[in-house]
């Protein structure tokens, strides 16, 4: 009876060696994967240095609000030089905060909060354990988000062109132009005419960057 107990015992050893083992790796996996998912969070639900800790899509989301209203105010007068030049200081705030120190907007900027979007979302892409979803939408995520920076930086040419005219009828089809730029901020532009607006370069908006967001959450299971 003692070399069965003896064989026994073996057996449960290494029986629970392998358990343990594979529990080990379990953990692991799902620490890789939560590391996707801490930065999908960041973008989605909290980031650090954010107003109010908010997410940094959900911070562009706001900015792009404040600049889509005040371009809408500045155009709401295109005879009036004063009237829009104070409204696109609000705009270039909402978009640019470090070139208009006070405004409307949240002191974050369009610029900032989607590139960081876009940087962190690779952040998800590239982590260890990351998802073939996770890694398929950021594509998405970042291109939409990547598109915003660059209307949000041409805006800030425009704008700028708006503060140096000297009359009306010059800042006038500036800030027409500055309307439309702030409007794709959050809808994006149908750049190659089929009647359609998807995530791809120089098309999606922050609102593509929203909607691929929620298809890589469902994946997730989040």
């Amino acid at each position: 009876m003692r070399p069965l107990n003896i064989l026994t015992m073996g057996i449960v050893l290494v029986v629970g060696a392998c358990a343990g083992s594979n529990e080990m790796a379990a953990k692991d996996e799902m620490a890789k994967k939560n590391m996707s998912h801490a930065h999908m969070g960041h973008v989605t639900k909290s980031w650090q240095d954010t107003p109010g800790n908010k997410g940094l899509l959900t911070t562009a989301i706001a900015e792009s609000k404040v600049a889509v209203q005040h371009a809408g105010f500045a155009a709401g007068k295109p005879e009036n030089l004063k009237w829009m030049q104070t409204h696109t200081h609000h705009v270039l705030h909402a978009v640019e905060p470090s070139l208009e120190g006070k405004g409307p907007g949240l002191g974050y900027g369009v610029i900032k909060a989607a590139a960081g979007c876009a940087k962190h979302i690779g952040f998800a892409a590239n982590s260890d354990g990351a998802s073939k979803n996770v890694k398929t939408h950021s594509v998405h995520v970042a291109t939409s988000c990547n598109n915003t920076v660059a209307r949000a930086q041409e805006i800030v040419v425009v704008g700028k062109n708006v503060l140096a005219a000297n009359d009306a009828a010059t800042a006038a089809p500036q800030v027409k132009k500055m309307q439309m730029l702030s409007n794709q901020l959050l809808s994006g532009a149908d750049a190659n005419g089929d009647g359609k607006i998807t995530w791809k370069k120089g098309e999606g908006g922050l609102n593509e960057a929203q909607k691929h967001m929620g298809f890589m959450a469902k994946g997730e299971s989040m």
